[in-house]
């Protein structure tokens, strides 16, 4: 048997991403590249590792006991790696982040300069949405996850790092009185633009409504802020969005904020872990760097939301 590091890898993220085309991108590799290295790895075996129906692939039940082999093979290397940079007294590890997809405005100033002063740490980060964020942390998965509303059902640590604010926003051609503050009344005949069941906007937005006896009027639900904000720049409706989302398009006046008596709603980004849960050396080590460093790193990159 003439199996290779290599071929593991991207069997690996083959797996993971369930798609060649996706792992080649993941890899950096070209698509037949990718392929080949699957199929010297299937010569290997008499039976099947993968199908091909239609145009998608599928991981054989022989595969999925496989791939739990790499895995288990990959981490190894990893730690054969990991303890080599130890004994030079380089800090290496790896640090798993889980993000609500709001949180990918804030996270990577975050971990720039430790990034930087310690090349040797692989990151992982998964973006999206505050359910499945939750559940990675519930489940262990990860060293830290990025919120800006706590799980209420978890034993949680956190350090917060900065203010979090969401505003009503509207098209540009919107009319609004000048120094008008509209009442939360209004929301009744306001066609609003929704994000999925399951993330933080969308927990914030039904917290206020249900805090303000507010039956809204839902125009559309969408998956992720960005195209939130296009269908408010569209004038297909009003929302209720992070700050953060919003820099670039109040700067090119696309948008503006609506005043509402009782917003901006206020919170704060929070890195968060279990309670019971021991930080490795390289979790600790961010989490040093983000107490001597958070207010310097909010100071250089979101002062300006103090305007607002």
């Amino acid at each position: 048997m003439n199996i290779t590091l290599h071929q593991l890898k991207v069997f690996a993220v083959i797996v993971g991403r369930k798609s060649v085309t996706k792992a080649a991108e993941e890899l950096n590799m070209t698509q037949p590249a990718v392929s080949i290295q699957l199929k010297k790895l299937q010569e290997q075996f008499d039976i099947p590792l993968t199908e091909v129906i239609g145009r998608k692939i599928y991981i054989t039940d022989f595969g999925q006991e496989l791939y739990r082999i790499v895995q288990k093979v990959l981490d190894e290397m990893d730690t054969i790696r990991y303890k080599a940079l130890d004994f030079k007294g380089i800090l290496s590890g790896k640090l798993s982040v889980s993000v609500v997809s709001t949180g990918k405005y804030v996270l990577p100033y975050y971990l720039s300069g430790f990034l930087k002063g310690n090349p040797a740490v692989d990151l992982r980060v998964d973006v999206t949405n505050r359910s499945k964020v939750i559940k990675s942390l519930e489940d262990n998965e990860v060293d830290f996850s990025l919120l800006s509303v706590l799980p209420s059902q978890l034993q949680v640590t956190e350090e917060v790092l900065m203010p979090n604010k969401w505003y009503l926003v509207a098209p540009r051609g919107y009319p609004i009185a000048p120094r008008q503050s509209l009442d939360k009344s209004v929301f009744k005949d306001i066609p609003l633009i929704f994000r999925e069941e399951g993330s933080g906007t969308r927990h914030i937005m039904q917290q206020y409504f249900s805090q303000a006896n507010v039956i809204p009027q839902l125009r559309l639900e969408l998956a992720s802020d960005e195209a939130v904000k296009q269908a408010v720049i569209a004038g297909l409706g009003l929302s209720i969005l992070s700050i953060l989302t919003l820099k670039n398009e109040l700067k090119q006046k696309e948008v503006k904020i609506v005043p509402i008596k009782g917003l901006p709603l206020k919170s704060s980004w929070r890195l968060v872990w279990l309670k019971r849960k021991k930080p490795s050396m390289v979790a600790q080590a961010f989490l040093d760097y983000i107490r001597q460093e958070k207010s310097a790193i909010y100071k250089a990159n979101f002062s300006w939301i103090e305007q607002y």
